[in-house]
This record gives structure tokens, C-alpha cells and sequence, in this order.
């Protein structure tokens, strides 16, 4: 799947139908894109919901950071699957 496939698009009726069609076309990367879409979501909410009730200022720059720390966590909790995109060469540019 290209990258620019797997963004949500303005015409996507929701996210569970994004997040749906996703999987559809990463086949044996199912379990790990599964788990990268979880922790994305995750770290987005949170950081929402901290910018909203504590007052802390929107940072993607601080998404990224967070991004980068719990995923070497979810990794070494066991989530091999979410691992193996970027040893896989999935989750790198170019």
C-alpha cells in the first residue's frame, strides 16, 4: 500500500470505514497496522483532551515525541507485529 493511500481522504464517511479499508489492502501488516492506528488514535486523544482541559498548547512536534516513546514501549511490552513495519522497511521514507 503507498502512504498516500493510507491517509484519510475529505470523502471518507468515518474513521472505522478509513481504518476498515486500510486493512483490506495490508493483508499480512493487519496486526500491526492495527496497532499503529490504536496508538496514533491514542496519543491524539490524549493530547487533545490535555490541550483542551489543562490548558497545555497543540504540539505536533509533541505528538511525535510521545509517538516515539511509546512505541519503543509497545514494542518492548510485545507488540512485534507493530515492530516488524519498520524492520520490514514499511514505516521508513523513501
Amino acid at each position: 500500500m503507498e502512504m498516500d493511500e493510507a491517509v484519510p481522504q475529505q470523502n471518507e464517511h468515518s474513521f472505522a470505514d478509513w481504518w476498515a479499508k486500510c486493512i483490506r489492502r495490508v493483508k499480512e501488516y493487519k496486526k500491526g497496522v492495527n496497532s499503529l492506528i490504536i496508538l496514533t488514535s491514542w496519543l491524539i486523544w490524549k493530547h487533545r483532551n490535555s490541550s483542551v482541559f489543562d490548558g497545555a498548547i497543540p504540539s505536533i512536534n509533541e505528538v511525535l515525541r510521545q509517538f516515539r516513546d511509546e512505541y519503543k514501549l509497545w514494542c518492548l511490552a510485545g507488540a512485534k507485529k507493530l515492530q516488524a513495519l519498520w524492520l520490514d522497511g514499511v514505516g521508513t521514507s523513501g
